[in-house]
């Protein structure tokens, strides 16, 4: 009696013995219980189409390439039904997948197709389809039980072919895209006494995803949210259904995606999964960033740019204006009027800006004195310095031009004939004419 009261050393080592040889079991068969990754650097997914994992540890489903597809599975399956030894797993069987993901596309209300998260009888998924096939089916397979899969899709792109509600849904697919419960993206906010809060996936904004199913209640629930939320208590979707008519003893778990005829790219940045257990929580400090939005149509200018470029324009138009205006009044200034009487009486003729400048502008201080028909200015002649005497007739004069040009002494001496040095000298004394 003591012996079973109080184990021996020898059946404390038989026992641990036990649980040795299930452990080695397990990992030899490749069974685990979970998986968490927080981020893909130095992990050994098996990817296949243009899924990829970027240098930063990106899970990159698909690229922006047009009409393609991504597949990403964990390397291992997971025991739902039986081994392969024949021994029956504990039953009926539950899991539950978590992941945050992001979906950029030049706009959300022309984006290409979605992604899905998948739970199937094979990772093999080669004769499937891109665009609104999601990598999951073919053009003749849809709704096949052959097919064997159970799939939540984030659907960014309306297909009337599978019944989508719209182009931003949320749905729930087994053997078929067309889904047995979808719902607009959303959650039911905690904080804000449940009520229903929209969600774009394409927005390009980091949000999480929870997938349960309850095998003894066979329930799936299926919630949204943004990063750095906790789950939501009400689920988006909930629906009921015996995964085991559709899933065979051994699964894989994974993702799939596809791109149509628009830019789209769809990113998992950490992902975990959990067999009769809750998914382990996903450490969002270490996940790595999204790439920046590839830039689409010509560079945008900087607010910078956008300000100043203005000013500077208007800034030279006014400076071009005050210049023409500038040249304008300078040529008006020097502009010469050619009388009548020229035509007539000779060919001396000085330009009005080479006697404005030998009178120092016409200046009192160069006034010799007065004639019949206007002043009379001394001045030097630039090139050739000879000293000269100007007359600046007045259009208020009472004597004809005429007259004045039919004298040809004055009309002579007056434009721009050199004086003898003593009569200069004396007229400039006298200062009349």
């Amino acid at each position: 009696m003591s012996s079973i009261k109080h184990p021996t050393l020898l059946q404390h080592l038989l026992f641990f013995f036990f649980l040795l040889v299930l452990g080695l079991s397990e990992l030899a068969t490749g069974q685990q219980d979970q998986f968490v990754y927080s981020g893909f650097a130095d992990t050994n997914l098996t990817l296949d189409g243009v899924a990829t994992i970027t240098p930063d540890g990106l899970l990159e489903l698909t690229n922006g390439t047009f009409r393609l597809r991504g597949h990403a599975f964990h390397p291992t399956p997971f025991y739902f039904g039986k081994t392969p030894n024949g021994t029956a797993v504990q039953a009926p069987r539950s899991f539950a997948v978590s992941y945050v993901f992001a979906i950029y596309c030049v706009q959300a209300q022309t984006c290409g197709h979605g992604m899905a998260s998948v739970v199937a009888a094979s990772s093999n998924f080669s004769d499937t389809m891109p665009t609104q096939y999601l990598g999951l089916i073919n053009d003749h397979n849809n709704g096949d039980p052959a097919n064997r899969f159970f799939a939540v899709e984030l659907d960014t792109n309306w297909n009337d072919e599978f019944k989508d509600i719209n182009n931003n849904n949320v749905g729930i697919d087994i053997n078929d895209l067309v889904s047995v419960n979808s719902s607009s993206a959303g959650y039911y906010d905690d904080s804000n006494e449940g009520n229903f809060q929209n969600l774009t996936l394409a927005s390009y904004e980091m949000m999480q995803v929870w997938v349960e199913y309850d095998g003894g209640r066979r329930q799936i629930s299926v919630s949204l949210a943004p990063i750095n939320m906790a789950k939501p208590t009400k689920p988006l979707l909930s629906t009921s259904y015996n995964l085991s008519t559709v899933l065979p003893d051994m699964v894989y778990v994974g993702f799939s995606a596809s791109t149509g005829s628009f830019d789209s790219r769809q990113y998992v940045l950490g992902w975990s999964f959990g067999i009769n257990r809750p998914a382990p929580a996903i450490d969002i400090t270490k996940l790595p960033k999204l790439p920046k939005p590839p830039r689409q149509g010509p560079k945008p200018r900087s607010k910078v740019l956008e300000i100043v470029l203005p000013i500077v324009s208007a800034a030279f138009v006014l400076a071009v204006g005050a210049t023409v205006i500038l040249l304008v009044r300078r040529r008006l200034r020097y502009a010469e009027l050619r009388e009548d009487w020229e035509t007539e009486f000779g060919p001396h003729r000085f330009s009005y800006k080479d006697l404005f400048h030998a009178t120092k502008g016409f200046k009192n201080k160069n006034l010799l004195g007065f004639g019949g028909f206007g002043k009379v200015y001394k001045g030097v002649l630039p090139k050739s310095k000879m000293k000269i005497a100007v007359k600046r007739i007045s259009h208020d004069s009472k004597q004809g031009m005429k007259e004045f040009g039919a004298n040809s002494s004055c009309a002579t001496s007056f434009l721009g004939i050199g004086w003898n040095e003593t009569l200069f000298d004396r007229m400039a004394r006298q200062r009349h004419f």
